[in-house]
């Protein structure tokens, strides 16, 4: 998983309200140059037609027309999404990176006894930038991911739309949580189409600090998913907080917030490094399976047969 450093900046202007200016940035690495894009009517339909898109500024809402494009023009060369079509990403994508964003508000306001200013937050396994990039636009977010040529793509949309507050770092986030630089310094970690909550638990908890948020974004039912994770949330530090629907264009309509309260320090034990395992917290190794949700596809540790 690459891990994107984002700056943290002091700004006045909260994540729930969306209301943020943020300056323009210089490049700071070498990577595809941004390119003169036209919004072609289809473009400006689908996206005026997004609810959640209409509670942004003007200057986010030309911000999420300049990912959507380089999205779907970088698709074409590397597999980042299998949705071909503007409508389909602001519905599939960037709806529902927006949707995730009162479900995080409400429970780090009332759980945590803070306030969203100068929110810290990570993006674990953020693949395209989803939601991490969506959420960027109204906050500081330390993006998460371990393709090179998805962190090349990263980098050219945060200086293209012009996002201060984020820079791209390579790194597994196995590594990552042992990094004393990042280990327990975030308010919240979020996952969108990473893993099984019990591999995704271990991933992100490492990286919240006590008091702090855990949340994925998780199917339309996953309690099961949820029942079998709860003794590796509570190993790592962390409770089960709620399980919040959030409206969705997926098939069913719906998805579910998975919202985890940190409640003391993760073991140093963990995370462990690629590949290993832990009774309790990892399935049990038979096989390398492949899991997939939405459209990120990551190998996982899963139950062989």
């Amino acid at each position: 998983m690459v891990v994107c450093r984002c700056k943290i900046l002091n700004v006045p202007s909260s994540l729930g309200t969306l209301v943020k200016h943020l300056p323009l940035s210089k490049p700071k690495t070498s990577f595809p140059p941004p390119q003169t894009l036209s919004f072609n009517s289809q473009t400006s339909a689908a996206i005026r037609s997004s609810s959640s898109f209409e509670t942004l500024t003007s200057r986010q809402k030309d911000q999420v027309r300049l990912y959507v494009d380089a999205l779907l023009q970088w698709n074409q060369k590397m597999n980042l999404t299998a949705v071909k079509e503007v409508s389909e990403v602001m519905d599939r994508h960037i709806e529902d990176s927006l949707a995730i964003i009162p479900p995080i508000q409400n429970s780090y306001v009332s759980s945590c006894n803070d306030s969203f200013d100068n929110l810290r937050i990570v993006d674990v396994g953020t693949g395209a930038g989803l939601p991490g990039l969506v959420l960027a636009i109204a906050c500081p977010v330390t993006l998460v991911e371990s393709v090179n040529k998805r962190c090349l793509f990263l980098e050219h949309v945060v200086n293209l739309t012009g996002l201060s507050n984020v820079q791209v770092v390579r790194e597994r986030a196995e590594n990552l949580g042992q990094d004393i630089g990042f280990r327990e310094k975030f308010d919240v970690a979020v996952a969108r189409a990473v893993a099984e909550m019990r591999v995704l638990a271990e991933y992100c908890l490492p990286l919240v600090r006590v008091g702090g948020l855990f949340v994925a974004a998780k199917g339309h039912d996953p309690k099961e998913e949820v029942r079998n994770a709860e003794r590796a949330i509570k190993l790592l530090g962390a409770s089960i907080l709620q399980l919040r629907s959030v409206e969705s264009h997926s098939p069913h309509g719906r998805r579910t917030a998975i919202i985890c309260l940190k409640n003391h320090p993760t073991p140093r034990k963990y995370p462990r490094g690629p590949g290993k395992k832990c009774k309790g917290v990892h399935f049990p190794v038979k096989q390398l399976t492949w899991h997939r949700d939405m459209d990120n596809t990551v190998p996982q540790l899963g139950e062989g047969t």
